[in-house]
């Protein structure tokens, strides 16, 4: 005896499912027809008489058990949508569904901290460590080593034992400046030593200024003794080559030293009639060096009386 094996149910077209899904549409915006209809077998049956109804006025015939279908779909919530429970997964779904809102304003700020860690980095730490080793390897090679050296040129080429202690202290004030890691410190000290050279190497003529018409000396009576007279003459540091250096000189004046090319020396009346008369017959001075200084002095050698010093303003 042979078993009848039942056939498959027809399945259903998707037409069919669309008209299903359009009737609970219909049943959704007419939630006063569905509260009310939806209780009974027999308001069931009303239900689908008036969606007949409904579909019928619009043009559409709707098959019963498409209806049928569509009322079953409403009352199992087949078709409704119901948002996933907050979890971490949900969570970051958002997060990238929405990255066409936040992506822009996230690579802006990224790219924003990439340039400013790199201007950072070569704006200021860069610099920063660059000057840190500059400084580093002054303090411990090139300014040590420049001030024993330019210390011993000194002392070598000076000629008295006076000028040896003047770049001896010049130099023990830039070992302790750099025991206290002061750099600009014991560069000063490296210049004022290198400037106590240049001097030291220097040589040069006193000469009194004649040329061009210009003034060669004055008198003045000074002011703690308004019954003497002081007497000078307006001269300038002149080397074998003919140039003019700016040297330093002191002033009785005011108590002060500057780096100048022209001063006015205090010499004897003498001497300074002496000058007086040479330059009166043809504006030339003959006689026009009064002094010479030579190397690893400091000072120059005076070939006249020069009682008192010199002025820098007149």
């Amino acid at each position: 005896m042979s078993e009848e094996v039942p056939s498959n149910p027809t399945p259903e077209t998707l037409d069919e499912v669309m008209l299903a899904m359009d009737v609970v549409d219909t049943l959704r915006h007419r939630e006063q027809l569905v509260g009310a209809e939806l209780d009974s077998e027999t308001r069931k049956a009303d239900l689908i008489k008036r969606l007949h109804e409904i579909y019928s006025a619009q043009g559409i015939e709707v098959p019963d058990h498409i209806l049928e279908d569509g009322v079953k779909a409403l009352e199992e919530r087949r078709f409704l949508y119901e948002p996933p429970k907050e979890s971490f997964a949900v969570r970051l779904a958002r997060i990238y569904v929405s990255r066409e809102r936040w992506w822009r304003q996230v690579t802006g700020a990224v790219v924003a901290l990439f340039a400013g860690f790199g201007f950072y980095q070569f704006g200021v730490a860069g610099p920063k460590r660059a000057e840190a080793a500059r400084l580093e390897q002054a303090l411990s090679v090139t300014l040590p080593t420049e001030l024993v050296a330019m210390r011993d040129k000194v002392q070598e080429l000076a000629v008295s034992e006076r000028v040896d202690g003047i770049a001896e202290g010049y130099y023990q004030d830039g070992v302790s400046a750099i025991e206290r890691r002061k750099a600009r410190e014991a560069e000063t000290q490296l210049t004022a030593l290198s400037t106590l050279y240049d001097d030291l190497s220097a040589a040069y003529d006193v000469r009194i200024r004649y040329r061009g018409g210009a003034d060669s000396g004055f008198t003045r009576v000074p002011d703690d003794a308004p019954s003497a007279r002081n007497y000078y003459l307006i001269v300038e540091a002149v080397t074998p080559a003919g140039d003019v250096l700016a040297v330093p000189v002191s002033s009785e004046e005011v108590d002060a030293r500057a780096r100048v090319k022209r001063w006015a020396q205090r010499v004897d009346q003498a001497t300074f009639n002496r000058v007086i008369a040479d330059k009166r017959d043809d504006q030339i001075i003959q006689n026009d060096i009064i002094g010479s200084k030579t190397r690893g002095v400091l000072s120059p050698e005076y070939r006249v009386p020069t009682p008192g010093g010199a002025i820098l303003e007149w």
